[in-house]
């Protein structure tokens, strides 16, 4: 079963329980899938529906940050429920000795050796993490080994 698939039985099992709060995040995210599909004029695969979720994810946690720091507790555990529910439809995370390791296997292939290769490796970096860890993480990451 695609992702796709996955987000409309869990839909239809949402509906049947009548959780309203995981069924309105599932047609979230739904809504911005369709919307590309629509653009698009064909479906999805399971690689550009994992990129519409990191950025679903990627928009609530920066919400998130801004409904902390401005006092709105409420809004901030519904956003932190809603990542909840985007986070099972991801592959498992990947921690961040993990990534590290995955980044020096990476800078050692290229063989770089200052920031001006960072691009680099970046763009040979990031299928390899793909829908499975953070890329400010992998960012950072990168920036610490390069030094």
């Amino acid at each position: 079963m695609n992702l796709s698939e996955r987000l409309n039985e869990d839909m239809k099992q949402a509906m049947k329980s009548k959780d309203k709060f995981t069924l309105s995040t599932i047609r979230m995210v739904r809504s911005t899938i369709k919307y590309l599909e629509i653009d698009l004029k064909r479906t999805l695969d399971d690689s550009e529906v994992l990129d519409i979720l990191g950025r679903e994810i990627k928009q609530r946690k920066d919400s998130l940050q801004e409904f902390e720091s401005a006092g709105r507790d409420e809004l901030a555990a519904s956003t932190k429920a809603e990542i909840e529910i985007i986070l099972k439809y991801l592959p498992e995370q990947l921690s961040e000795d993990e990534i590290k390791e995955i980044v020096q296997q990476t800078i050692q292939e290229i063989g770089a050796s200052s920031k001006s290769e960072m691009g680099k490796v970046m763009s040979a970096l990031m299928p390899k993490v793909k829908g499975r860890a953070d890329g400010k993480l992998v960012n950072q990451a990168v920036l610490q080994f390069l030094q």
